[in-house]
């Protein structure tokens, strides 16, 4: 089978929030609105952690899991009360799930824990057995698919997890028909792949494309696999996707296009591998993005650069991207090569991010207060950080300051 390549993600630490409130106390008007934001972010901050140690324990107490698990699932899902999992779990064993299978559906889906246990999970555990499942067929499939629990069509998602799973079990089980019978054998081929429940899931009720075709689902996965794109990944069901809709000649004539404005052949292929939506784009709209960008003075060559770095810049509406190079070029003064290097500022919004905190480095640097003193960060460091860290490196640090600056990053913005 094909190798492939799986991915990590990081944490994000809150920690400072709760000293700024006595450094900025008395020190402006502002200070008593500043402080109370501050408490009520220290206060969430400490209802966290409280719902993070209370959910550990209660894995580690009610089901038996191992710390480590149980702090893994902690960062997705937690409580500060016990009344909700536990009618839960009791639901489970009533419907005749064993420990073994609810120790299973909790570590694949653990915002069951936090369903209503009799409005939503109770009645569609009921739909399923008024249609005369029985429970031992109700706690496999169930075990072996946790999230259908949380669809909303939960008898057509069950029923397509048990087609499956009855073709699983027999090596003479004959596929149906038509669609259904491709269906079963292509989420059966992605399955093998690695491909996980929650991405299989809209596949298994899809009574279109791509999982429902044949001898072109075939062609499609086989250059999806071979262009390396990873099966545990929505990217990989859009790149599927992509190529199952559309033709070869289709495929040529976009490529054509996108060779036509300067990329090469291999540059629009990592570009599809990087935003498997690029195929979609239109040749006007491929056309028009090139011209918007030379006529705002970028060479063609940065206009290439930027594509490549970031492939959705090329989809973004011209009267966005013409406003936002306007207010960040001429009017904050970065040169147009620190966009090229960060396109990714183009699909920021100019209301919730790029006009707040430029507004608050217009005041420092009035003041001589950023590092190089009157010399602009880079665009990196003031737009492409999270809003945490554009506050402690540009308003915690100056105390006497800082209500001032955070009623200008606040004033207007939409959370």
């Amino acid at each position: 089978m094909y190798s492939l390549i799986l991915h990590g993600r990081r944490l994000v630490e809150l920690q400072k929030w709760r000293h700024l409130r006595f450094a900025l106390k008395n020190v402006s008007p502002l200070s008593n609105s500043f402080s109370s934001a501050s408490a009520a972010a220290d206060v969430r901050s400490r209802d966290g952690r409280k719902g993070k140690n209370f959910t550990v324990s209660y894995l580690v107490d009610s089901l038996g899991f191992t710390t480590k698990l149980a702090e893994s699932i902690s960062r997705k899902v937690n409580f500060t009360d016990k009344a909700n999992p536990d009618s839960v779990l009791t639901l489970l064993r009533s419907h005749g799930f064993i420990d073994s299978q609810i120790s299973c559906i909790i570590t694949d889906y653990p915002e069951l824990l936090i369903l209503d246990a009799e409005k939503s999970l109770g009645r569609k555990l009921q739909i399923l057995q008024s249609r005369g499942v029985s429970s031992s067929e109700l706690t496999e499939i169930v075990s072996t698919v946790p999230r259908i629990l949380g669809r909303k069509s939960i008898t057509v998602y069950y029923d397509a997890v048990k087609d499956i799973i009855v073709a699983d079990k027999s090596s003479s089980y004959e596929l149906p028909q038509g669609s259904q019978g491709n269906k079963i054998r292509n989420v059966s081929v992605l399955r093998e792949l690695g491909m996980p429940q929650w991405l299989l899931l809209p596949l298994l009720v899809s009574k279109s494309q791509p999982v429902c075709g044949k001898e072109n689902f075939d062609a499609s996965l086989k250059k999806v696999v071979e262009m390396g794109f990873d099966p545990t990944t929505s990217k990989f069901v859009v790149a599927l996707r992509m190529l199952y809709q559309m033709s070869e000649k289709t495929i040529e004539e976009k490529v054509v296009v996108y060779t036509s404005v300067g990329f090469t052949l291999d540059d629009v292929w990592e570009i599809f591998k990087k935003t498997p939506t690029v195929l979609k784009v239109s040749k006007k709209k491929i056309l028009k993005s090139a011209e918007t960008f030379l006529g705002l003075g970028y060479s063609r060559a940065e206009f290439l650069m930027m594509v490549k770095r970031y492939p959705p810049c090329i989809e973004y509406s011209l009267e966005s991207v013409k406003r936002k190079n306007e207010f960040l070029v001429k009017k904050m003064n970065w040169p147009l090569n620190a966009l090229v290097l960060h396109p990714q500022v183009f699909g920021y919004s100019m209301e919730k991010r790029i006009i707040p905190r430029c507004n608050v480095l217009k005041v420092l640097l009035s003041k001589g207060l950023l590092r190089k003193k009157s010399e602009l960060p880079a665009v990196s460091s003031v737009l492409s950080c999270t809003d945490e860290g554009f506050l402690n490196r540009y308003v915690m640090k100056h105390n006497e300051l800082a209500p001032t600056l955070m009623a200008i990053f606040t004033k207007g913005r939409v959370s």
